[in-house]
């Protein structure tokens, strides 16, 4: 074997809580199992020291906030000059990087389009800190989680379609495999109080209005209203305005049929999902929806709207339905009125678990060191499909 190939990944906080962080952990950790590779993480904070990795800490000037970005992506890349690395990977906005993992979309079209807001100070040095690391010859690969993050994303900086990978974040299958289905079925439904036979839809979310809680709801009532019976019942799990939308749900007349648990942990989280019948997310908008994955790899299918990135992954009325207009309730209780015969839904829940499964975070570490070697020159991954 020859030489190890040195690799800089660059995130503000790995490992932490947040879809970025524990993307970047996940695949770094699996990458430094490699012999091939030598790894070094720079970040401004992390969890904890993982095995193989090599940590520097990046400082960051937090005041005034409009240097928070510039400042990181100064001293991240001051720092990496120091020593010789064969590959630079960032999940953040730097000066310079061989390849770019965007988590997002355009920080100028998450404030206008998502935040409905005008460019503040900080918003334009974090712009600025992009367009120099998109405009940077050096950088050859972006990383899209989805193909809603690729379009804006060449749409706003008009980079060549080839340039433009797209590698969607990983689950990990084997902690539903691990725990006990009906077990987890028949305690949710005791510590409920439901007949045993009870059907829920699972709704889990750290931004209720977001995630489109209310497109849930108005689906579940025109569900309601059509069999002339309250079936599923909706459990929402996580943080948003509980009072807002317990108001709704009564405006609604399903009041009795929607319950709220709050934020709960992983392990307890990963039990509801077991316990689960089918899953919803019909967000406004949404680079990728982690909790959409999870879903698939607890054998859940899922009814997404047409603004989450997880719909590359869902293969309409076989693994799950896509919902074009989250706000049409008649479309959306046809999908869950479909949901509720048993069969079809056990059908679509194994074949959610297979699309699971091929996305496994094994299986997307395979795929960003096919990247990594042809980058290196070891490989080929233009025109490949990632």
């Amino acid at each position: 074997m020859g030489k190890k190939k040195k690799i800089a990944v660059v995130i503000p906080r790995y490992g932490l809580v947040g879809g970025a962080e524990n993307f970047a952990s996940e695949l770094t950790t699996r990458i430094a199992a490699d012999p091939r590779y030598e790894v070094h993480v720079f970040a401004n904070r992390w969890r904890e020291e993982a095995p193989g990795i090599t940590f520097h800490r990046v400082p960051i000037v937090r005041f005034p906030r409009s240097l928070t970005t510039p400042s990181f992506a100064w001293f991240a890349n001051r720092a990496i000059r120091r020593d010789r690395f064969d590959l630079v990977h960032t999940h953040d906005r730097i000066f310079e990087a061989d390849l770019f993992t965007m988590h997002g979309i355009p920080h100028r079209l998450w404030v206008r389009d998502v935040r409905k807001k005008r460019m503040s100070l900080f918003d334009r040095s974090t712009r600025w800190v992009e367009e120099k690391l998109v405009e940077n010859p050096r950088c050859r690969r972006f990383l899209a989680v989805s193909t809603i993050t690729k379009e804006k994303f060449i749409g706003e900086f008009g980079v060549e379609d080839s340039r433009v990978l797209v590698l969607p974040p990983g689950t990990d299958v084997e902690r539903f495999a691990r725990r006990n289905r009906e077990g987890c079925r028949a305690e949710l439904r005791r510590s409920l109080g439901l007949d045993p036979a009870t059907q829920i839809l699972l709704f889990v979310s750290m931004n209720f209005e977001v995630k489109g809680l209310d497109y849930v709801m108005r689906g579940l009532a025109q569900l309601t209203r059509e069999t002339g019976k309250p079936v599923p019942l909706l459990f929402i799990v996580g943080r948003g305005n509980e009072g807002q939308y317990r108001r709704l749900a009564e405006e609604l007349d399903i009041g009795p049929n929607v319950r709220f648990s709050g934020v709960t942990g992983r392990e307890n989280l990963d039990a509801l999902y077991l316990g689960s019948d089918s899953f919803a997310m019909l967000s406004r908008f949404d680079t990728f929806g982690m909790a959409a994955l999870d879903a698939m790899a607890a054998s859940l299918p899922v009814v997404l709207s047409g603004n989450v990135g997880a719909k590359d992954l869902v293969r309409d009325g076989v693994n799950g339905f896509v919902v074009g207009d989250p706000a049409d309730a008649a479309a959306v209780a046809g999908r869950f009125a479909q949901l509720l015969d048993t069969g079809l839904r056990q059908r679509m829940g194994q074949e959610a678990f297979r699309t699971a499964c091929g996305q496994s975070w094994d299986e997307v570490a395979r795929r960003q060191i096919e990247i990594y070697e042809e980058l290196l020159g070891t490989g080929k991954t233009e025109g490949k499909k990632v």
